[in-house]
Formats: structure tokens, sequence, C-alpha cells
């Protein structure tokens, strides 16, 4: 399987994933336990293959400096391999969100546009979400990682 089929083929799969997370977990109680047992765990399973079939012993000091890392992001297969890390992350991470607000009885639709920006740009998801739940719960620490 080429890298453009692997990138096009995990890239669908994350939007159908992320459109299940969204629509589906005020409806269905097991959407976590899908899209970790399956999606997650195939994205896992690409990058395992990725890495075991492309990186070599001297690949790994690369990632000791900047110029390492971007040597490493010439390759198209590398490349891939980092964006189904993204995916998988972020994925993950957008399961947190949804389990968390859950805990704090924050109403799902209110985080759709954490879970957006989570699925768009990562890190800046995830801040949306932890300024929404401080501002439902006014405890910014409180149980913030179960």
């Amino acid at each position: 399987m080429t890298p453009d089929t692997i990138f096009k083929l995990c890239s669908t799969i994350a939007l159908l994933a992320w459109i299940v997370l969204i629509a589906a977990t005020p409806f269905w109680k097991y959407t976590n336990k899908f899209l970790t047992g399956v999606v997650i765990t195939l994205f896992c399973l690409v990058y395992t293959w990725i890495i075991v079939t492309n990186f070599h012993a001297g690949d790994f000091e690369k990632f000791n400096s900047l110029d390492g890392v971007v040597s490493l992001f010439t390759n198209k297969t590398v490349v891939v391999a980092g964006w189904v890390h993204y995916l998988a992350f972020d994925l993950m991470t957008g399961i947190w969100i949804t389990n968390n607000a859950k805990q704090h009885s924050i109403n799902h639709w209110l985080t759709v546009p954490a879970l957006f920006f989570t699925f768009m740009l990562g890190p800046v998801g995830l801040l949306l979400y932890l300024l929404l739940r401080f501002v439902k719960t006014r405890n910014y620490f409180a149980a913030n990682y179960n």
C-alpha cells in the first residue's frame, strides 16, 4: 500500500470516527469503546507497522535535534506515520473530552466546538474544552484527569 493510499484511508476513517464521536455519543453508550477498540487500535497497528518496516536503528537518534526530525520528515512514509500518530492521539483526546464532560455534567453539545478544534488543531480544541470545563465547574484542577 502506498503512503498516499494509507494517508487517504486513515484520514477518511478519522473523519468518520469524529462524526460518530460528535453525533453518536449522546445516544450510543458504546461510542467510546467502539472508537478506542476499533479505530484507535487500527491507527496504532498502522503506525506500528510503518515504524517497524521503515525505521532503522540510526533514525531514532534523529529525534535528538530539530534538524534530525526535519530530515525524518523528508520521507513520505514517515510523514504518514506522523499523521497517523496525530489522528490516533487527537481522537483519544476527543474521547477523553467526552468522558470528562460526562463526569462533570457538561452538556455534550457544548463540547462540540472543542471537539471540532481538537480534530482540526489538537491542542487548541483541548484548551477550549479545559476553558469550558473551568467555566462550568469553577474548578480547574479538581478531578482533572479522570
